[in-house]
């Protein structure tokens, strides 16, 4: 079956003819990489995502992306995850076992891309790495304005039981960064995606989302309840386990402030 045949797309209805109208028209992104990781070859589709990449962060004209590692087409932040992926590929006993996809964000340009990596194995063994990835960014941030700004999103891509699921920011009550994933949070179910949190508080909407700790973002409006402890605040969330969530000393005056708190 292929990739886009898993595609869910959760919470209201309303643009969801959209999304699978957007998704039916999908053209994969693929890369080839040799055992090492450097790139053999594009598809078209991949060359015009990628290639502008390279220009404007290493100044590498596309005719010289062959033989290129791949890590270097991705921003810095980006490559400890995509070198994690790459490295999860090639590990296992088994030769043609394969991670799921990963999401990942890529801002040189401004994109949302969902990444699949595959073992590709020969007569000797293993030969190399097939990357395949989709370009998620028209359906899950708002377009760019005249401004420079991030694009905001208003779905996430997570990978849940063999189905990439796009999830509604409005039905997520908080976000908890946890080592290279990071925890979303509704009020009824739980979801892993590697978005970091620093990426996903540059793309959500300020005046609803607030970054409480350094490993916390909340949605105020499922905020319930401010609690003082001894070691501090912690602000009650709405959702199944009424989690209260630790307020860092240095947002808890800037949190009162948003809550109407005197």
């Amino acid at each position: 079956m292929d990739v886009l045949d898993s595609f869910v797309v959760s919470g209201e209805n309303r643009r969801n003819e959209t999304f699978q109208h957007k998704l039916e028209q999908f053209n994969p992104g693929m890369v080839w990489l040799d055992v090492h990781g450097h790139v053999t070859a594009f598809n078209d589709v991949a060359l015009q995502i990628l290639g502008p990449a390279a220009e404007q962060s290493l100044g590498v004209r596309q005719t010289d992306l062959i033989g290129i590692d791949v890590l270097r087409l991705h921003p810095e932040k980006s490559r400890d995850k995509l070198r994690f992926l790459l490295e999860t590929a090639q590990g296992g006993t088994c030769p043609v076992k394969s991670p799921p996809p990963v999401a990942m964000m890529i801002n040189i340009p401004d994109r949302v891309l969902m990444i699949k990596v595959s073992k590709m194995v020969g007569a000797q063994g293993i030969c190399g790495t097939c990357m395949i990835f989709y370009d998620l960014t028209d359906i899950t941030t708002e377009p760019a304005g005249a401004t420079p700004a991030p694009r905001r999103l208003f779905k996430i891509p997570v990978y849940r039981q063999n189905r990439v699921m796009l999830v509604d920011l409005k039905e997520i009550v908080r976000f908890q960064g946890d080592g290279h994933y990071t925890t979303i949070v509704t009020q009824d179910a739980r979801y892993l995606s590697n978005l970091s949190l620093t990426d996903l508080e540059l793309r959500l909407d300020g005046s609803q989302y607030f970054r409480v700790h350094r490993s916390h973002i909340v949605n105020l409006p499922y905020a319930v309840e401010l609690v003082k402890a001894d070691e501090g605040v912690h602000l009650i969330m709405a959702d199944s386990e009424r989690t209260a969530v630790p307020v860092s000393r240095s947002r808890a005056g800037q949190l009162k402030e948003r809550l109407g708190v005197i």
